[in-house]
């Protein structure tokens, strides 16, 4: 199975570890706060929602201070009177403090740029580091105030701090603007010799990614062709394309997941490396059919395809695929892609595949509940433990089959494996083990409700003790109340009421008089 390496998500930038440190330069090389900075944020949509330091309780207080001071300044201008004014209170920053005030102050780009110079002046020599560079970038780039981003960058090429983790964030903002011209980040990418960086496969798939990522994946595959025709170092590798059939699959365009998947087999031919590309690809048709049993059989038939040229798709397909044959009842399908999962070495399967096989089987009726339970002894032998919902799948359908000696047994096991049925299951299972008389078992189910605080508790209670009354049971009947009153839970007046008239029957009319205290004192 493919792992491929990702471009880096651009919010927040990682630190692009570019040069040796930060290099000694003066005041010029900052970003001019020329009059696109504005002190608040300027998204395309609504509101922005940046991280604060409102979100942040355990900010030291120097830190707090300067945010404080950054988002009430009523200007950029007025951010250095504002900095030089609290001085007795900022005695020193460094590096990290600088950071970590940047990264909470996106939603006021204009007093963060200030800082960002002030900082610089008054505490670090003019020696901003790397990260603090690129988070700047970043922070310009979200707030669409490309001027000063654009000179930003230009004084890192000049401190030698660029890095394609720098660019993956211009890459991003400007792809994410409306307002800015849709070839932007194309011509951003075919900037990169003019700043030090390669136009080599590494660039071309952080702006594949980041078109893909602002919902652009047309524009994507319209500017791969573009990007490789300018720069021969730009060649498509498995990533870009995994990238753009990922945007398909977003999209929901079989059409354009078909095209994309022509190109790369025209460019890579058949390479088990694209398991990632195969794996959005076939997803893409499952979903992209009419009903989800026709969208199976156009993604089973790609996938016996690739199993002839010698690739496989990765967990993800199988995953999508198995719930697909769930939503269309299809079992033998279920059957050959488990068969196809399972003989493959590092593909075993998962506690949720599982579930999903277990689910199938269990809709097909009462005659597949004995193949439901023999995947769930054979999960442990692949790694894959039962959850709640794997035991609440079979404790439901158990039930409704009343096949009762199998259900007790699943409880139990779930029970002790420290998990608790769905409050419908424990419902269903107290008034089928009563209707079997199996009182213990009832009992037990009941007691599971009361340890994980379920509804409806009180009824169920009350109902054991009425069906122990009713089949003249009393002492177990009497007992059971009495546990049911010190559980805190509540005993109806009409199921003590009844017990009163079946224990005065028999003479034993002072066990009433007990539980009535009992019952009165909670």
């Amino acid at each position: 199975m493919s792992h491929r390496k990702r471009p880096a998500d651009a919010y927040p930038v990682p630190d692009s570890g570019a040069g040796d440190g930060p290099k000694r330069r003066g005041a010029d090389a900052y970003p001019v706060a020329d009059s696109g900075a504005g002190d608040g944020p300027r998204r395309r949509g609504s509101v922005a929602s940046f991280p604060s330091y409102l979100d942040a309780p355990e900010l030291p207080a120097k830190l707090r201070l300067i945010c404080e001071l950054l988002a009430s300044a009523p200007s950029a201008a007025a951010v250095e009177p504002l900095l030089d004014g609290a001085a007795a209170s900022i005695p020193s920053l460094s590096h990290s403090d600088v950071e970590h005030v940047l990264r909470l102050s996106y939603s006021h780009p204009g007093p963060a740029l200030a800082f960002f110079r002030w900082s610089g002046a008054r505490h670090l020599s003019h020696l901003h580091s790397p990260y603090s560079w690129n988070l700047l970038v970043d922070l310009l780039g979200k707030n669409l105030l490309f001027p000063p981003m654009w000179h930003a960058l230009h004084s890192m090429h000049s401190l030698s701090l660029l890095s394609l983790a720098t660019f993956a964030s211009v890459f991003s903002s400007l792809a994410s603007a409306s307002a800015s011209p849709p070839d932007a980040p194309l011509q951003a990418f075919l900037s990169l010799p003019s700043f030090g960086l390669p136009r080599d496969s590494a660039a071309l798939n952080s702006l594949l990614s980041a078109l893909c990522r602002a919902g652009r994946a047309a524009d994507a595959r319209a500017a791969l062709p573009r990007a490789a025709a300018a720069a021969a170092g730009a060649r498509p590798d498995a990533d870009s394309f995994a990238i753009l059939l990922e945007g398909c699959e977003a999209d929901a365009d079989p059409r354009a997941a078909r095209q994309v998947l022509d190109e790369m087999l025209a460019t890579l031919g058949w390479d088990p490396a694209c398991a990632a590309a195969f794996d959005s690809f076939l997803v893409t048709l499952l979903g992209a059919g009419p009903s989800p049993a026709a969208g199976l059989a156009d993604a089973l038939q790609a996938f016996d395809a690739m199993r002839r040229n010698g690739c496989f798709p990765g967990m993800k397909f199988f995953r999508a695929a198995i719930r697909s044959c769930v939503a269309a009842h299809d079992p033998r399908a279920a059957a050959a892609l488990w068969d196809a999962l399972s003989s493959r070495p590092g593909c075993a399967p998962d506690t949720a595949l599982y579930n999903s096989m277990i689910s199938l089987q269990c809709s097909l009726g009462q005659a597949e509940l004995a193949a439901a339970l023999r995947y769930l002894d054979e999960m442990v032998f692949y790694g894959a433990f039962p959850d709640a919902e794997t035991y609440d799948l079979l404790l439901h359908h158990l039930l409704r089959g009343r096949k009762l000696s199998e259900a007790a047994a699943i409880f139990m096991e779930m029970v002790r494996n420290e998990h608790c049925p769905s409050t419908g299951s424990c419902q269903s299972a107290v008034k089928i083990f009563l209707d079997a008389e199996d009182w213990e078992t009832a009992e037990k189910v009941w007691r599971c409700m009361v340890e994980n605080g379920l509804k409806p508790v009180e009824e169920s209670g009350n109902m054991i003790v009425e069906r122990l009354r009713g089949r003249g049971l009393l002492p177990e009947a009497w007992k059971f109340a009495e546990e049911v009153i010190d559980s805190g839970v509540k005993l109806y007046s009409s199921t003590l009421s009844k017990l009163r008239h079946s224990l005065t029957k028999v003479g034993k009319g002072s066990i009433h008089e007990y539980l009535l205290i009992k019952w009165k004192a909670h």
